[in-house]
């Protein structure tokens, strides 16, 4: 007989237990749910409801089943349903009936809150130190490449130079961004839910605030309704795991763009790119285009969460089993993610030479010459005006704005005098920008400095 099918006198559909079943995906709970009820068990002995040595008993037995899961040894059923279900079978073959008192002031409604608390908990630690180690691979990056020059764009066309450190310092500050949502998503997960029971507490005399200490909670849930049917925590997760997916796939977008030959800015690692099955010569970007297409599944889930709680009325539903899968799933996705980026950025090569090349044929000076005759005297879009014209002039000689003749720019403008070819070299454009946050080495070594602070990186 199943363990609540006390008022039940027929077995269950076996497409329904199928159908709701949970422990093909919920297993991965246990070791967070033999803590919370070894923490539960340890309670229910201080408080007087059952005894030190029953107490004992079902905490060894815990304490064993959760080895022999370690160890591979643990065999769960379907018949059981879920993880809980499951440890409390186990316990009750292994320790007998005195494993029925560990279920005393607790339901599967906030046992099951309890182990997504604590299994979050760990997922967003582990989020956490991903990121941490992707902002130093980019911080190492930005300080191995601070002399290199790039074309900056806007629209995907070239706009300015920028260097190639102020480049990966913008995913470095984005990856900060991050790191404060997943901290914020922690103070969401520090409330302890256990005790709510199903739905209006219990009547039993049991300390909240023991369990709380035990697992390393600072606050109790103070509604039992809301102790049970809140997620909130999770779709705070998902958003933060959405929001670093389209950082990561921005970056991603880029490392495929730069690692094609059109482009010829890096090559990638052989340890972090594959081959194609019929064109020998191919050298592929898969990291990249894979993380790029796993961000849509980490959307889907924040989607599909937000749906599920949508029309939920208090308090649990046994839609919230729905919760888990999908949250999972996305951990599961950006945490490699995460990994394989950074190791994909301290690996590859950045071809300076092809980058030295880069500006033989670009206006991407153009807003430099503008503000030169603008400090000559010329209103901005006057001086707009007449840089569109000599780059016209340019394109039209094959050439570009340095390459124009003293006489050909004084045709345009009179008040260009010779030292306007002090200020195109992209080196000179580079070092113009030294404003709060601009791409001058000046600039990028204050910016290195703060990141490094604020992240805590060395």
């Amino acid at each position: 007989m199943k363990l609540w099918g006390g008022r039940f006198s027929e077995d269950t559909n076996q497409l329904v237990l199928q159908y709701t079943s949970s422990i093909g995906f919920d297993v991965r709970l246990l070791p967070y749910d033999i803590r919370g009820s070894i923490a539960h068990a340890r309670m229910l002995a201080t408080s007087g409801i059952i005894t030190p040595e029953e107490s004992r008993s079902i905490i060894d037995g815990l304490e064993g089943i959760l080895r022999d899961y370690e160890a591979g040894q643990i065999e769960f059923r379907l018949d059981d349903e879920d993880v809980h279900m499951n440890v409390e079978r186990i316990l009750t073959e292994r320790i007998g009936q005195v494993a029925g008192k560990l279920h005393t002031a607790r339901s599967r409604n906030d046992q099951v809150a309890l182990d997504m608390h604590l299994w979050a908990r760990d997922a967003v630690k582990a989020l956490i130190d991903g990121v941490r180690k992707l902002q130093q691979a980019l911080v190492e990056a930005a300080e191995a490449h601070l002399d290199v020059i790039v074309p900056g764009f806007t629209h995907l066309q070239r706009a300015q130079p920028i260097l190639l450190a102020h480049h990966f310092l913008a995913y470095v500050w984005m990856l900060l961004r991050d790191e404060r949502r997943l901290r914020g998503v922690l103070d969401e997960i520090d409330q302890m839910p256990l005790g709510a029971a199903a739905l209006a507490g219990t009547t039993f005399p049991i300390s909240r605030e023991a369990v709380a200490e035990e697992l390393g909670f600072s606050r109790l849930y103070e509604n039992s309704l809301d102790a049970v049917s809140d997620r909130d925590y999770l779709l705070g997760l998902l958003f933060a795991c959405a929001t670093m997916m389209t950082h990561l796939s921005r970056l991603c977008e880029e490392l495929v763009l730069w690692s094609s030959e059109e482009f010829g800015w890096i090559e990638l690692s052989d340890a972090y790119a594959t081959g194609s099955s019929i064109m020998p010569q191919k050298k592929n970007p898969d990291v990249p285009e894979l993380v790029r297409g796993k961000t849509g599944r980490v959307y889907g889930h924040l989607i599909a969460l937000f749906t599920v709680l949508k029309g939920l009325p208090l308090a649990y539903n046994k839609d919230l089993q729905e919760d888990k899968e999908g949250v999972f799933d996305a951990v599961d996705t950006v945490l490699p993610a995460l990994e394989l980026l950074a190791g994909s950025i301290q690996t590859m090569r950045i071809k300076r030479d092809r980058l030295a090349r880069a500006f033989v044929s670009d206006f991407s000076n153009a807003t430099d010459l503008a503000d030169y005759l603008v400090r000559l005297g010329l209103p901005f879009r006057e001086a707009h005006a007449v840089v569109g014209q000599l780059v016209s002039d340019a394109i039209g000689k094959g050439t570009n704005l340095a390459g124009l003749a003293l006489t050909d720019m004084q045709a345009r403008c009179p008040l260009i005098q010779e030292d306007v070819y002090d200020v195109l070299p992209e080196r000179a454009v580079i070092e113009a920008r030294a404003s709060r946050g601009g791409t001058a080495p000046s600039a990028v070594r204050l910016q290195l400095a703060l990141i490094k602070e604020q992240c805590g990186l060395s």
